[in-house]
């Protein structure tokens, strides 16, 4: 029984150095096989990724206002904004809805699909479904507006098509500006008028 018990412990004793040189071994041979890495190269990643994640960075729901030298306001906001791919690049707004409050008490809204503004120049062009609303009565249709950011210029290098107190209009342009620099607003219609004149009613 002794002898029994002599072979028992000799081989417990075995295994405990045999099976942790097994496991050294196993160790051994994963990191030769393993490939080897370079610590001067940068870990992979995406371009095409970081590139769209760069482009879609931006502000939700922006606003901007100003005042001219004249005293008007100019107020703006969007759905959302984005910066230029440059530092100096523009800035790029869907959604956008601007409002001019002109010193007189005249007020006129804007709303467009999308603008670009450039802040060097200090300008800003609105595109798509523009449309130009007046507290005086007009209606304002057309697909491009240019706009000065720190004085009242705004230009409509397009067709335009309006309603107002006189009846329906197109015109090949709108100007809406300071009168001679005086501080006096005026809203313009030129390049080729066409006016269908709708008398007011005069009732019975």
């Amino acid at each position: 029984m002794a002898r029994a018990d002599n072979t028992y412990s000799r081989v417990v004793a075995g295994m405990k150095v045999l099976l942790p040189l097994i496991a050294l071994g196993l160790l051994s041979t994963l990191f030769l096989i393993s490939r080897t890495v370079d610590p001067s190269k940068s870990v992979p990643v995406a371009q095409a990724d970081v590139k769209k994640r760069a482009q879609d960075m931006g502000a939700s729901n922006p606003s901007f206002a100003g005042v001219t030298d004249t005293g008007d306001e100019i107020l703006f906001s969007a759905g959302i904004a984005r910066p230029g791919r440059d530092v100096d690049g523009p800035i790029t707004a869907d959604a956008v809805t601007a409002q001019i409050r002109l010193a007189a008490g005249t007020t006129v809204d804007i709303t467009a699909r999308a603008a670009e503004f450039d802040q060097r120049a200090m300008k800003t062009q609105l595109r798509g479904d523009v449309q130009i609303t007046t507290s005086t009565g007009y209606v304002i249709d057309t697909d491009r507006l240019d706009m000065n950011l720190d004085a009242l210029d705004a230009t409509t290098p397009d067709t335009v098509t309006a309603t107002g107190p006189l009846g329906d209009l197109t015109a090949g342009q709108m100007v809406l500006r300071n009168a001679n620099g005086n501080g006096a607003a005026e809203l313009l219609f030129t390049e080729g008028v066409k006016l269908i004149y709708q008398p007011p009613d005069v009732g019975d």
